[in-house]
């Protein structure tokens, strides 16, 4: 199999699995244990190799799962406390479980190749050429069917537990009331961003791929408000930075995982800019926006309650504004037709403008964009 094409369906499984976890995790606001749990994990893998002598998956992801699901009840545990927040507990737990793993590689698995480099950082480019071996046949890259069967695993998680994820993501009292257990599906969830994070160690890396939990979701997040369109969107971004930062990197003769990262980082400071309904841009025009309504508003209520021929150095007087800028606010409800200037040089309502005053019923005018 061409390696490149190994190395873009390795990333876009990889991508996705994170996604579709990562989804939920964003909407809970639990990003930070994503983080917690990708490290917290090194002491079940290192467990895991001292028990069975190997490096094979699935001890490794069962080690990894079942360590995830302790930091997960240790920051609960934290939590329940009341004496520490959600933060503080992570802080704690993760720095903890982390530096038994390190002892643990130095201490039992110096001579081996499990050191931190190959469990947090992954170099993806090496996947094409280590294979899967079945009774002395070879069946093809291992990281793509480790990859491939976890993001299986977590798209019937995600289509079966879509009603009770969806419920005890946004209300959790009410999935309780209608007897969905939400620490249930706390920690089901939890198990399987463990099992998605172990994963992705001979890929990305723990560390790189806390970027694609997060960062694909958060750009979904900014573009709809529809759960199922997040998810959609969210795998969208996901496999499009594992294809976008394969190339940047070939151009670049970079990393492949970080330029990965780096365009997810990327896409999302995008949306961050332009996103339609929470970008960036978007508010300030809308503030920009409304700025203009209300300072029109504001005109057109003193001129019709007394404020007739004033001049428009007095008008700005009066209100602290400077010339240029009522001279703007003037200028657009003139082209209205609702505004004149007399000979005189004073600011004059026109019929359509007094109109629009008495429509407004004690001062609650109309917005004069939908005029």
């Amino acid at each position: 199999m061409n390696p490149t094409l190994v190395i873009l369906l390795v990333a876009s499984a990889v991508a996705a699995s994170c996604a579709l976890v990562g989804s939920f995790l964003v909407l809970r606001k639990l990003a930070l244990l994503g983080d917690a749990i990708s490290h917290a994990v090194l002491p079940g893998i290192v467990v895991a190799f001292l028990i069975t002598g190997s490096r094979s998956p699935l001890p490794m992801v069962i080690g990894a799962a079942l360590l995830g699901l302790l930091t997960v009840f240790l920051v609960e545990l934290g939590n329940r406390s009341k004496r520490l927040q959600e933060d503080a507990s992570i802080g704690v737990v993760f720095p903890a479980l982390f530096s038994i793993g390190v002892i643990l590689i130095s201490r039992y698995a110096g001579q081996v190749d499990l050191d931190l480099d190959c469990v947090l950082y992954g170099e993806i480019a090496y996947t094409p050429w280590d294979l899967l071996e079945v009774g002395g046949q070879s069946w093809g890259p291992r990281a793509l069917w480790i990859n491939g069967i976890i993001l299986l695993a977590d798209l019937l998680f995600v289509l079966f537990f879509y009603k009770e994820l969806k419920l005890t993501s946004f209300d959790a009292g009410l999935a309780a009331a209608l007897g969905f257990s939400p620490i249930l599906m706390h920690y089901l969830l939890m198990g399987a961003l463990s099992v998605t994070i172990v994963g992705a160690f001979d890929s990305v890396g723990a560390i790189l791929v806390v970027a694609m939990l997060v960062v694909p979701p958060s750009t979904a997040y900014l573009l709809t408000e529809k759960l199922s369109r997040m998810i959609a969107l969210a795998v969208f971004f996901g496999v499009a930075s594992a294809w976008l930062g394969y190339a940047m990197a070939r151009v670049l003769d970079s990393s492949i995982a970080g330029a990965m990262a780096s365009v997810s980082g990327l896409l999302f400071g995008i949306v961050l800019l332009f996103s339609p309904s929470h970008g960036l841009l978007a508010k300030l025009l809308r503030h920009r926006s409304l700025s203009r309504g209300m300072a029109e508003q504001l005109l057109l209520l003193h001129l019709g309650q007394g404020g007739q021929g004033r001049s428009l150095a007095g008008v700005a007087l009066r209100f602290g504004w400077s010339e240029k800028e009522l001279a703007k606010v003037a200028g657009r409800l003139e082209e209205r037709g609702w505004l004149e200037e007399s000979r005189e040089g004073g600011l004059c309502l026109t019929p359509k403008g007094l109109a629009a005053v008495e429509r407004s019923g004690q001062a609650q005018l109309r917005h004069p964009l939908e005029a």
